[in-house]
């Protein structure tokens, strides 16, 4: 069992439900690596020991008992920590929230363990899953290189999936905070498309851009995972009614005569070669297993909304700290107190005037996939920076809009994505792609990632 914490999670239920390994087994097994790695990665806010132990027996004598199993059962799964657990406090990576216990579980915890999982922890995240953790908290730390960053906001859920700390984990992303992390760490990570999966018990960042999904080590966990979170809720107002369909049976569909689109000016312009040349390599491949590449025209109204991101972001971040926010100003970090006051300064006009380039973009790129299936991007336009440099980043407005390009359009427009691990750069960190689908495409990206992935074959991990 020494390398079991890096099963995968199909493989490892598939064991739970034919007897061959127990959900207490591996739930131990996993508990001891965090009791090993947890004091230098930080990963979790919240460590379950006990209650994961206590459903782990349970679910091993339903089994026994001849209970039905459902698409997790027995496996240990991560939540980050702004989503809400019943009797279990949700601090959202801030200090003002840290004795806030909701009295029930979001919609996308209770699915996850009315699928079987076992909620092993919650994880770390910056404040209030903006640009930075608190100044109180211990940040996680990138296990390929503890120098270099993590990604943010979903940081903690990346690490403890990176590092064999948990079979998956949810994330949430606003502005790329699925993405990022992903690709920092690794690995797969999947933005549904807007309304997709509910965000009813999630505290927001931003409510209009907020997606809740999946992060895992290879493509089939992660759609697995979709499956259980994926579908309407009537507690989520925005979520949609459309039927979900069989996610896993895109994984083994062939992408041959798939169109896949590249506006290889946006992929190259202010992008680092590695970058670059690791999008060219995943395009070559593509074409390899049988795709058609198209080059198309991004819409330019894109750069708007990168540009201005932080104003839509801080508008509704205020609302959601209304609570908290100025009067206790002085527990915030100053990151995320200047975010919420800049969403105080808007006018609404202003903010107003991007909700309507929002629904262009949105038109715009709707047209552009009328051309193809789905569109190859980056997720970041370099390789993860180390801290030092990202922090320099942060404080330069227009590096860190920059920083967004290949994410927040799609968090305006509510596209569904891909991340893909694509291999190790030179200095040994991860590489990785990103594929961007229409609305509610999600099995055609799963099913280009799977036909990837089978030929890329990145299995590598950053720990022992």
């Amino acid at each position: 069992m020494t390398d079991l914490h890096y099963a995968t999670l199909g493989d490892v239920c598939a064991r739970i439900k034919s007897g061959e390994l127990t959900s207490l087994q591996l739930t131990q097994t996993l508990l001891s690596r965090i009791a090993e790695l947890e004091p230098r990665l930080h990963a979790y806010a919240m460590v379950l020991a006990d209650s994961a132990l206590e459903t782990a027996r349970q679910l091993d004598q339903s089994r026994v008992d001849g209970a039905p199993m459902g698409a997790l059962h027995g496996v240990p799964i991560a939540v980050k920590d702004l989503l809400f657990t019943k009797g279990l406090a949700t601090a959202s990576g801030t200090t003002v929230m840290q004795d806030f216990v909701p009295d029930e579980d979001a919609t996308v915890v209770r699915r996850l363990r009315e699928a079987g999982a076992v909620l092993i922890g919650k994880t770390q995240l910056t404040e209030g899953a903006f640009g930075v953790h608190h100044p109180a908290i211990d940040a996680p730390k990138n296990p390929w290189n503890p120098q270099h960053w993590p990604g943010v906001s979903s940081s903690g859920s990346a690490v403890a999936v990176a590092a064999g700390l948990a079979y998956g984990a949810l994330g949430s992303d606003t502005g790329g905070s699925i993405r990022f992390p992903s690709a920092s760490c690794g690995l797969v990570g999947i933005k549904p498309t807007y309304g997709r999966v509910s965000r009813h018990g999630a505290f927001p960042l931003a409510e209009s851009l907020d997606h809740i999904g999946p992060m895992t080590r290879n493509v089939a966990d992660a759609a697995r995972l979709l499956q259980v979170l994926a579908g309407p809720d009537p507690l989520d107002a925005t979520t949609l009614q459309d039927p979900v369909p069989n996610y896993a049976a895109a994984l083994s569909a062939p992408v041959k005569g798939l169109r896949i689109g590249v506006d290889w000016s946006y992929v190259e312009s202010g992008v680092d070669a590695t970058v670059i040349a690791a999008t060219r390599e995943s395009s070559g491949l593509f074409q390899t297993l049988g795709a058609e590449i198209v080059e198309v025209v991004m819409p330019e109204s894109y750069r708007q909304l990168v540009h201005e991101w932080a104003l839509t972001t801080g508008v509704e971040c205020a609302r959601a700290h209304a609570p908290w926010y100025p009067q206790r100003k002085a527990e915030y970090g100053p990151v995320l107190a200047s975010l919420i006051d800049l969403g105080h300064s808007v006018v609404a006009e202003n903010y107003q005037a991007l909700e309507s380039l929002r629904m262009q973009f949105r038109d715009e790129f709707d047209r552009l996939l009328e051309a193809v299936d789905l569109m190859l991007c980056p997720n970041m336009p370099a390789l993860p920076p180390t801290i030092v440099e990202m922090n320099d980043v942060s404080a330069q407005d227009a590096e860190r809009a920059d920083f967004l390009t290949f994410t927040a359009p799609f968090d305006y427009s509510g596209h569904p994505t891909i991340t893909l691990p694509c291999g190790l750069a030179d200095n040994g960190l991860p590489k990785s792609i990103q594929l961007v689908g229409a609305r509610l495409g999600e099995p055609i990206l799963i099913q280009a990632a799977a036909a990837f992935e089978r030929e890329c074959g990145f299995t590598a991990h950053p720990l022992p």
